[in-house]
C-alpha cells in the first residue's frame, strides 16, 4: 500500500503573461520572470497549485480560495519588481520627514487619498525626486499649498513647481463680489 493517499490532480495548459503570473479559477500565480509568454503545464489539486515547463516543475504555490488574488514568490520577480516589493508606506514617510514635515504631510496625504496605499507608491517617488533639486524651504512651502488646495497628483505639483504657486494664498473671501444679482450662501440655508 501506498503511503500517501491518491490526490486527485487537474492538468491545464496555460500561458505566463507579461506579470510572469499564471491564472487558474480567479488567482493568479507567480512562475520565474524568465517564461513570460512561454506555456507551462499546471497541476491543479485541492492544495496545490504546480507549474511545470518542459517537465520541470518551476514553481509550486498553496492553493487559494479566497483572500489576495496573486500569490507571488519574491523570487519569481525581477530585480526591479523585488525593490519596488521593498517599498512601504513609513518608507516614503520617512524619506518625506528627512526632508520636511509637510512633505512628510504630503506624503501621508497622498497615500491616504488612494484607495490602497500602494497605488500611492509611484506618485510619492516621483513627488519626492522633484523635490530632490530644490530648496527644502521652498519645497516645504509647495507641499503645504499641494495638501491646502488637495493637489495630490504628480501632475498638479509639478504645476505648483513650474508656476511657482507655492505662495499664492488667494482668499475666497477676498475673490466674492458684491452684486444685488448675487445671493450668497445664506439664500440657500
Amino acid at each position: 500500500m501506498p503511503d500517501a493517499d491518491y490526490q486527485f490532480a487537474e492538468w491545464l495548459l496555460a500561458r505566463v503573461s507579461l506579470d510572469y503570473h499564471v491564472e487558474v479559477d480567479g488567482f493568479f500565480y507567480s512562475v520565474p520572470h524568465g517564461l513570460i509568454r512561454e506555456q507551462v503545464d499546471v497541476r491543479a489539486t485541492t492544495r496545490t497549485i504546480e507549474l511545470f515547463h518542459r517537465g520541470l516543475r518551476v514553481a509550486a504555490h498553496q492553493r487559494r480560495y479566497g483572500g489576495r488574488r496573486h500569490g507571488t514568490d519574491p523570487d519569481h520577480m525581477p530585480s526591479a519588481h523585488r525593490r519596488y516589493a521593498e517599498w512601504t508606506p513609513d518608507r516614503f514617510r520617512r524619506w518625506g520627514r528627512s526632508i520636511g514635515p509637510n512633505i512628510e504631510g504630503l506624503v501621508l496625504a497622498i497615500l491616504a487619498n488612494r484607495p490602497h496605499p500602494e497605488q500611492g507608491f509611484r506618485t510619492c517617488l516621483g513627488v519626492l525626486r522633484l523635490f530632490k533639486d530644490i530648496d527644502p524651504e521652498r519645497a516645504e512651502l509647495i507641499a503645504a499649498r499641494a495638501v491646502a488646495v488637495s493637489a495630490l497628483t504628480y501632475k498638479s505639483i509639478a504645476s505648483i513647481i513650474a508656476n511657482k504657486l507655492e505662495r499664492s494664498s488667494r482668499d475666497t473671501e477676498d475673490a466674492i463680489i458684491e452684486h444685488p444679482n448675487l445671493r450668497g450662501p445664506g439664500y440657500f440655508h
